[in-house]
């Protein structure tokens, strides 16, 4: 039980016991740096069930929680604030409960339900790019924390691998391609198909244009530009299992995959199963025919079937087309129940999907909770803001995507500049360098994407992420680094790094606050996965590491001249390095030993 829940139990005991009033919660907020004290109370909210002056409810209370809790040294209460100091000896226990445990701040697995987590979900006719990998770190991060909080996480991916959009780089390959593979051209099979998408659209302009020059209204262009009817045919055709058509979306697509893979490793991000939309799109057909009977869908005059959410503030929405055909919110359907069939366990699902889609996953999981699925009431929408470019707008059909690839290697690249620029590294192989510049590079890109939070948008500044100084990922590296440099020159045995120490040793205030987030940890961790939220842990993480560094510069560790004070303070240094790369691990990030 950490001092927030002693606290709370024994405040709830006091308005009991002093007021004859059954709080039903208790407010806690850190204590102002103005003010003394470690953890403070808020009166106010009381107030609703206790009756009378704030300040004098505070002193009360305060002197029922001295009184009572050995934890506590002394209070003050300053209007309707209760400011309490909680006792060194606290501290100094916890401490030796918990340094050196492995799994600090974890939980064990909670039970055999599971959750899965959806991410990545790109198309086959582009590589990955800057938006792709803003979903990847926030869905792979979420399910590290999840496992974190004690839940057993399945991460997925559905492949949007069939469709219009494909078929246009499949036909600009066939007409314009002359036989190029990602083997004879030397080009990443990923960015093969992008090339030619690209290209596709640029045939399609200039077709429109002939066409416009014709006399022909755009909009008109728009719609019998002869390049665009292929790409129908050639849906079509495809739809038909027209053998040619098959072996060559097969043979592009094989391309793809594996360069999606390449990426995928590049940014340390993994799945455990993938879903792909040629299998899917069919799925839910039999779901609409039984909703139906059931009426839970209604069909219109022209033969639709729709279902009506007006009751719930949302509007009519169709699931099946006239003509018989499945929408996108059809295949949703079906696949999320494939998903429960795939993985019985399952009991709730993250899909990790941008904000323009917040209203689809709105009537998504409506439809779902109506269809009568009691896993439908544990659906999440880890719904994230785009990433803009000081530029503007990235646009896949016009080629003016930040790709995944290029960036990671410009990452790596700014890292390498900037490092030697600070010299820190004369004394490292170039092996060695190549290595450190990468991780400092992919660990400043994660780290300035996932301190944000899902929901806002982000201006991605390269330059700005790999900032050796403020809230970026290399100033957190650093932090770690020369914390492994204390824990090499310290020159400590097993014996010393086990020591327990006294409850009787005094606190310096540096050390004092360092402990007390070291306390916060799982609360963060606990946080993070109740808000499907990195940037929770991130930022913990800054404040953690911002900590240690005035802790190291106004207190001597190394130079203690007291035995067990220096031992204590270097046992405190080696923990707040394990929690910076265990914090660091849920995000995906790696932290060298040396900088």
């Amino acid at each position: 039980m950490n001092i927030q829940e002693l606290i709370r139990s024994k405040v709830i005991e006091a308005a009991e016991s002093m007021f004859d009033v059954q709080l039903t919660s208790v407010e806690f907020q850190p204590t102002r740096k103005d003010f003394e004290g470690d953890v403070t109370v808020v009166i106010f909210p009381m107030l609703r069930q206790i009756k009378g002056n704030p300040v004098q409810i505070g002193q009360k209370i305060g002197n029922y929680l001295v009184s009572e809790l050995e934890e506590i040294d002394t209070f003050n209460v300053i209007k309707g604030f209760l400011n309490l100091t909680i006792s060194d000896s606290y501290y100094i226990n916890f401490f030796n409960s918990v340094k050196g445990l492995p799994n600090y701040g974890r939980k064990e697995l909670v039970d055999d339900r599971a959750v899965l987590v959806e991410y990545s979900s790109p198309n086959t006719n582009k590589p990955l790019h800057l938006g792709h990998i803003r979903n990847n770190l926030l869905g792979y991060s979420v399910a590290e924390i999840l496992k974190a909080n004690g839940r057993k996480v399945y991460k997925t991916q559905i492949i949007n691998d069939r469709g219009i959009h494909i078929c246009k780089s499949m036909l600009a390959w066939s007409k314009y391609g002359n036989g190029e593979t990602p083997e004879n051209s030397k080009i990443k099979g990923d960015k093969l198909a992008g090339k030619y998408y690209v290209m596709f659209d640029q045939k399609y302009k200039e077709e429109v244009a002939n066409l416009v020059e014709q006399g022909i209204e755009k909009q008109e262009a728009e719609k019998i530009a002869p390049i665009l009817n292929e790409a129908q045919a050639m849906l079509l055709k495809w739809e038909s299992g027209d053998q040619d058509t098959v072996a060559l979306w097969k043979k592009m697509n094989s391309w793809v995959y594996k360069g999606f893979d390449a990426t995928y490793e590049a940014l340390g991000v993994n799945f455990d199963k993938l879903y792909y939309e040629s299998d899917t799109y069919l799925l839910g057909k039999d779901v609409v025919a039984e909703g139906l009977e059931k009426g839970v869908f209604f069909k219109k005059e022209d033969g639709s079937v729709w279902i009506d959410l007006t009751d719930e503030g949302l509007d009519e929405k169709i699931v099946l087309r006239a003509d018989g055909t499945a929408v996108y919110m059809t295949q949703d359907i079906g696949t999320a129940i494939q998903r429960v069939k795939d993985f019985p366990d399952i009991d709730g699902m993250v899909y990790t999907v941008g904000n323009e889609q917040d209203y689809h996953f709105k009537v998504l999981f409506l439809i779902l909770k109506k269809l009568g699925f009691a896993w439908a009431q544990h659906l999440y929408h880890l719904s994230y803001g785009m990433v803009d470019l000081p530029q503007g707008k990235m646009k896949s059909r016009e080629g003016t995507v930040v790709d995944a690839d290029d960036l990671m290697v410009q990452m790596e690249n700014t890292a390498a500049q900037i490092s030697e620029e600070l010299g820190k590294l004369d004394a490292y192989s170039e092996e060695d360098k190549r290595s450190l510049y990468r991780t400092i590079g992919l660990g400043a890109l994660k780290y300035y994407i996932l301190k944000v939070d899902p929901k806002k948008r982000i201006l991605f500044n390269p330059e700005e992420s790999v900032d050796f100084q403020g809230n970026t990922g290399p100033f957190i590296q650093y932090t770690y680094a020369r914390i492994q440099s204390i824990l090499r020159k310290s020159q400590l045995n097993d014996i010393d790094f086990n020591l327990e120490f006294s409850s009787s040793l005094r606190l310096d205030t540096k050390e004092k606050e360092l402990l007390k987030l070291l306390e916060t940890y799982p609360l963060v961790i606990e946080m993070s996965g109740e808000n499907l939220s990195p940037a929770l842990l991130a930022n913990y993480t800054y404040d953690l590491v911002k900590e240690f560094n005035s802790f190291y510069q106004q207190v001597p560790i190394l130079g203690e001249t007291d035995k067990e004070i220096r031992i204590f303070r270097i046992q405190l240094a080696k923990t707040v390095g394990e929690i910076i790369k265990a914090s660091f691990l849920l995000l995906g990030i790696e932290v060298p030993s040396r900088m």
